[in-house]
């Protein structure tokens, strides 16, 4: 029983406890929760405040503006391109700003002539190269930046880079791999009808890059063709790269322009891009400025005629030299009027005709009628004449 009363005792005291600690503790707890309930309606109020004030200063006038967040395609529109599309021709937005002190190749109406003679060209040199039915088509001529065609380029490629010898600059011929395999298919004797194999992820052999450089030097030479009624160019291979950085001729933010050549040959083909940088151009600006009329590229035949007939009457300034000498500024000051200057020449002595500064011929001094003349000694030399109408 005593066990039993202590149990109960214990009970009891441990009830009495809790009920104390509550009572000491429960009207903090309801006062803690009051303050927090208070805090945060004070700052829900002040959210909805100033939600209402940022709602009240979007208003414009009798309309209404909210915040919204750009869709993908609105934004490339603004930037003027699309991660989708990025070889297309037209452009806005603020790459069309950026681009927009590029020269467009429009502005040189010669190239295109130059282009489509190229075309002309090679499609009858590359059906005596391969022996078969070639076609090859212009696709496009566009103006790019050098570095953002480096990064274009669709790799395995071969970069073949040149120089043109008159003009002492570089360009850059590209081969891409379809129509690299579609060549050596061709040249090594493979059946038609048949798709080139194509082996990813391996370098090209010495096979490969030896016929791809005869295949290239073949557009050279019809390049050299194309250019020649306009000006004489040599375009010579320099080398072979398959990596773009080691194939960098110009500097990454140099316009360039840029010809894509579609050649086909049956069921087989590829593409072949021709780049030259507008530095390698600049010396024949001119000529590619001018208007294409006919096959003379831009001459007009009766204004040239007219130019060499009214060239031949012109007049122009000759002097009979009896002789020179060098003497002191001084005693040229104290010339007077009486003085004597002795010459180095006798009466029979040979005087020079000049042009200017340009010697043309030999003369003896005489007398015909009342007047002095000069009896020309032997012909004008063809330097003579060359150095004459190099001057006018």
């Amino acid at each position: 029983m005593s066990d039993d009363k202590t149990d109960e005792e214990l009970a009891a005291e441990w009830a009495a406890e809790l009920e104390a600690d509550e009572a000491a503790n429960g009207g903090g707890d309801d006062d803690m929760g009051d303050d927090f309930a208070a805090e945060w309606e004070a700052s829900l109020a002040n959210e909805e405040e100033e939600a209402k004030t940022n709602l009240a200063t979007a208003v414009i006038g009798n309309g209404q503006t909210t915040e919204r967040i750009l869709n993908q395609d609105e934004i490339d529109s603004l930037l003027g391109f699309s991660l989708d599309d990025e070889d297309a021709d037209d452009t806005s937005g603020i790459r069309a700003i950026i681009n927009s002190a590029m020269v467009s190749y429009e502005r040189l109406p010669m190239l295109e002539v130059v282009f489509d003679r190229l075309v002309r060209l090679l499609t009858t040199s590359l059906r005596n190269f391969t022996s078969d039915n070639v076609e090859v088509s212009l696709d496009a001529i566009t103006s790019i930046r050098f570095g953002d065609y480096l990064n274009s380029i669709p790799l395995p490629a071969i970069l073949s880079v040149f120089r043109a010898k008159q003009l002492d600059n570089f360009g850059l011929l590209t081969v891409d791999s379809n129509l690299i395999y579609s060549i050596v298919d061709v040249l090594l004797g493979g059946r038609r009808g048949t798709v080139a194999m194509r082996i990813e992820g391996r370098p090209y052999t010495t096979i490969e890059r030896s016929l791809v450089t005869r295949l290239v030097e073949v557009i050279l030479q019809d390049a050299k063709q194309a250019f020649a009624p306009l000006t004489e160019v040599d375009f010579e291979l320099d080398r072979i790269e398959t990596n773009p950085r080691f194939a960098a001729i110009a500097r990454p933010a140099n316009a360039a322009i840029l010809v894509k050549l579609r050649i086909d040959m049956e069921d087989r083909g590829g593409r072949a891009e021709l780049l030259m940088p507008y530095a390698t151009l600049e010396p024949i600006r001119k000529m590619l400025l001018q208007n294409f009329m006919g096959e003379k590229f831009g001459r007009d035949n009766i204004w040239e005629s007219h130019l060499a007939s009214e060239l031949w009457a012109a007049k122009i300034e000759v002097q009979t030299v009896l002789d020179e000498m060098q003497v002191p500024l001084k005693k040229m000051l104290d010339l007077e009027v009486g003085d004597t200057i002795f010459l180095n020449a006798a009466p029979d002595s040979k005087v020079q005709l000049k042009c200017g500064d340009i010697r043309l011929t030999d003369g003896r001094v005489g007398r015909m009628g009342h007047k002095v003349a000069v009896r020309v000694e032997s012909p004008i030399s063809d330097r003579a004449k060359a150095s004459v109408l190099k001057e006018q």
